[in-house]
């Protein structure tokens, strides 16, 4: 008997122990979904009352650029193709911008030509996950697998050496997802401009994806477009031209990486 109660008592204190550290490994994995304050007359947007800051800093994510310098960057989120990304793509041409476009293994997929296109001009492809899941909801082993396959099939496909940037699908994220994903070699990247433009049912003309991106612009913008949008693809032409005329310039994800460096 008394041999039964030592072991209870043993048994109790190794729970109790443990309870510290699946609290911790518990606290690492509570799911934020991305939100800003937006920027308005050129302020800068602001994270500070969203409750994920420092976990974004303490993992190397991006949510803003350089903000001392009047440079922008332009994101895409391709998760299928619309048939508009052709548009956007030669627009980028015409006016010589750079671009990253983040796609899933369904675009890798589907549209081999559109990715081999995107790196002979130039821009970059970043990692949005094979199967495009709430990365908060899988296991790392699982989450490795999502990027890895992106990764594989989009060198295989266009001979992109590397892949550096990640975006977090439906921008759901936790301190233990942008952990796993910054051991495996990824930048998170968030946004700092962003508007509803994903519906596809919703569109409301360029003029509104214009303006919905001009009241927004600040220095060291990260800018997210969805390329199945149609107002986005008429309106990229005078989103570029209106920000060049208030004296941006367009930057790749890469020179903002090589200034942390150079100027951490």
């Amino acid at each position: 008997m008394k041999a039964l109660r030592l072991g209870i008592f043993l048994l109790v204190g190794l729970l109790l122990i443990s309870l510290p550290l699946y609290a911790v490994a518990a606290d690492k994995n509570v799911p934020h979904h991305f939100g800003f304050k937006k920027s308005k007359n050129g302020q800068l947007p602001s994270i500070d009352e969203e409750g994920f800051k420092e976990i974004l800093e303490r993992n190397g994510s991006i949510f803003l650029g350089n903000t001392k310098k009047k440079e922008l960057y332009l994101t895409f989120d391709n998760g299928y193709e619309n048939g508009y990304t052709a548009k956007i793509l030669d627009t980028l041409k015409e006016k010589k911008v750079p671009a990253i476009f983040f796609v899933t293994g369904h675009y890798v997929k589907d549209q081999p030509e559109l990715l081999k296109r995107m790196v002979k001009e130039g821009h970059l492809i970043g990692n949005h996950s094979w199967s495009h899941p709430d990365m908060t909801q899988i296991t790392d082993g699982r989450i490795k697998e999502e990027l890895e396959k992106v990764k594989a099939e989009v060198a295989r496909v266009t001979g992109q050496k590397g892949m550096s940037f990640l975006r977090p699908p439906r921008g759901i994220f936790s301190d233990r997802t942008l952990a796993v994903s910054r051991g495996e070699g990824y930048t998170t990247v968030f946004w700092s401009v962003a508007y509803k433009d994903w519906d596809v049912n919703a569109q409301k003309g360029w003029q509104y994806a214009f303006d919905s991106v001009k009241t927004q612009l600040h220095p060291g913008a990260v800018i997210l477009l969805h390329s199945i949008s149609k107002d986005n693809a008429e309106a990229l032409g005078q989103i570029i031209d209106e920000a060049h005329k208030q004296g941006y310039e367009f930057k790749s994800l890469e020179h903002l990486m090589l200034r942390r460096i150079l100027d951490p």
